[in-house]
């Protein structure tokens, strides 16, 4: 349930945020938009692990000072992996969501917002239609990159309890006591199955993120 929730997290997240911050950025000009893309481009350039100790402060002044949320979304929860996990996937996403908006064309969305629909409104009913290929791509992408997870969950987790897959057959395999490698295979397979699943039944979906969400300009 740990690596469907962080999973599931990024799917949602991610895709929530990068959906709407990249028809902003595709459609609307405002003050430091260029800035604003260049920081995210900038923020995806930096590698996990120059983060990480960062991050740690950071999950563990949720934890001790944020009562609210700190048992949720502090260190060594699950919420504060997804957490993590989404901030660092979500420039890509923005990205890849403003370049599948840029090939979009303008002609019906002027046409609406002449009628007087309001903003939100075009953007859901009339963008949102036309690009789920590309909002597919991005939360298998992002499924299959939580699904997956080590270093993140294997940093800012203590204990089986919280541990997603991953990092649960890591510790299983380096314990002291004798391993069951039949176990160990079977938990491998496990971990195994929905990713080729995804990747069987949606191939054209991950090769939109190519054709599609590469193209967007500046």
């Amino acid at each position: 349930m740990n690596t469907f929730g962080i999973a599931a997290g990024m799917v949602i997240g991610v895709g929530f945020v990068a959906t709407l911050a990249g028809y902003a950025l595709a459609r609307m000009n405002f003050a430091g938009r260029k800035g604003f893309l260049g920081l995210t481009l900038a923020l995806h350039a930096f590698r996990p692990e120059m983060l990480l100790i960062a991050i740690f402060f950071v999950l563990l002044f949720i934890k001790n000072n944020i009562p609210l949320i700190g048992g949720w979304f502090g260190f060594n929860t699950v919420g504060g992996v997804a957490l993590v996990m989404i901030s660092l996937d979500l420039p890509l996403g923005i990205w890849l969501m403003k370049g599948f908006f840029d090939n979009l064309s303008w002609d019906m969305e002027r046409a609406a917002l002449i009628d007087g629909a309001s903003r939100f409104r075009v953007w859901w009913e009339i963008i949102i239609p036309q690009i789920k290929p590309g909002i597919a791509a991005l939360a298998i992408f992002n499924f299959i990159s939580g699904w997956n997870a080590f270093l993140i969950p294997y940093t800012f987790t203590i204990g089986a309890k919280v541990s997603n897959l991953p990092v649960y057959l890591n510790r299983f395999s380096e314990d002291t006591a004798m391993v069951g490698w039949n176990q160990v295979a079977a938990l491998g397979l496990f971990s195994l199955l929905p990713v080729m699943t995804f990747f069987i039944f949606t191939q054209e979906a991950l090769l939109s993120i190519y054709s599609g969400g590469a193209k967007g300009g500046v």
